[in-house]
């Protein structure tokens, strides 16, 4: 298919990720050709900004991020964009969500500051999931009490998030975006912030239109993502809202799509 594709916006967990949460080895052998091209290749994801960086190591210095599901866009180590929360809407979010769990809701809380993540409950799996996505995670006594730029509210539900702590948070809603973000993860950020947000906002840093851009994406967090693109992708794996949504298919996360996929787009000279 003949194009011209300057900017890769791609999703990390059900989208480049394998089934072991691992970027495929295949992907570094594509990279060099996006580069000899001056594409650039942009993780866009909810997972914060230390933990893209640590995933792509010393390539990150060069890269371009998309984090915090937006909120948050980075270009070779300066930031583009960020949209921080105000400080009054995290505080009634997070008393809310306290309510929510006096009330018989299993739910984590995670702080997403510019410097780092925060969380109040400790338990030794709560962490872990934590862990996933905040490489740079504090425990606190009082989230209440942290001093960063909020640029969003996780919140990570036991149950299915979708089913549940998503539609509990109608009145956050009312005035703040809300989207679910995976099976168990509900992010609240300020309104009109979303991965397609970003996307535009870095696409003007770098002077590349939605032409001349591609979109990788799984779920409902990156469907606006897929709105900025012309060449928007679901993976096969995809939730059907997504598939809807999108222009083109590639082949799932655990069969190496987004690597497959970027190969074809750019062979071999």
């Amino acid at each position: 298919m003949p194009h011209d594709i300057r900017l890769v916006a791609v999703d990390m967990d059900g989208t480049l990720l394998d089934g072991d949460g691992r970027i495929p080895a295949s992907l570094w052998d594509v990279l060099p050709r996006l580069a000899a091209r001056d594409v650039a290749f942009v993780p866009a994801s909810g997972r914060q900004l230390a933990t893209l960086r640590q995933a792509f190591g010393d390539a990150s210095d060069d890269m371009s991020f998309i984090a915090e599901n937006g909120a948050y866009v980075v270009h070779e180590g300066v930031e583009v964009a960020a949209f921080a929360l105000e400080r009054d809407v995290v505080e009634r979010a997070i008393r809310h969500l306290r309510d929510l769990s006096a009330a018989g809701y299993d739910l984590g809380v995670v702080l997403c500051g510019k410097r780092s993540a925060y969380i109040e409950r400790t338990d030794e799996d709560f962490r872990a999931h934590a862990a996933t996505y905040y490489a740079a995670l504090e425990a606190v006594d009082d989230l209440l009490a942290v001093d960063d730029d909020v640029l969003k509210i996780a919140v990570y539900d036991y149950a299915l998030a979708e089913e549940s702590v998503g539609r509990a948070l109608d009145d956050i809603a009312a005035t703040h975006r809300v989207v679910v973000s995976a099976r168990h993860w509900v992010d609240i950020m300020n309104p009109g912030v979303d991965k397609g947000t970003a996307l535009r906002a870095l696409q003007e840093a770098l002077q590349v239109a939605p032409g001349q851009t591609a979109a990788f994406g799984d779920y409902l967090n990156d469907l606006e993502m897929m709105d900025a693109a012309h060449w928007s992708y679901a993976m096969q794996n995809a939730h059907p809202d997504v598939l809807a949504r999108a222009r083109h298919r590639a082949p799932s996360n655990v069969d190496q799509g987004v690597p497959r996929t970027l190969a074809e787009l750019f062979p071999e000279d």
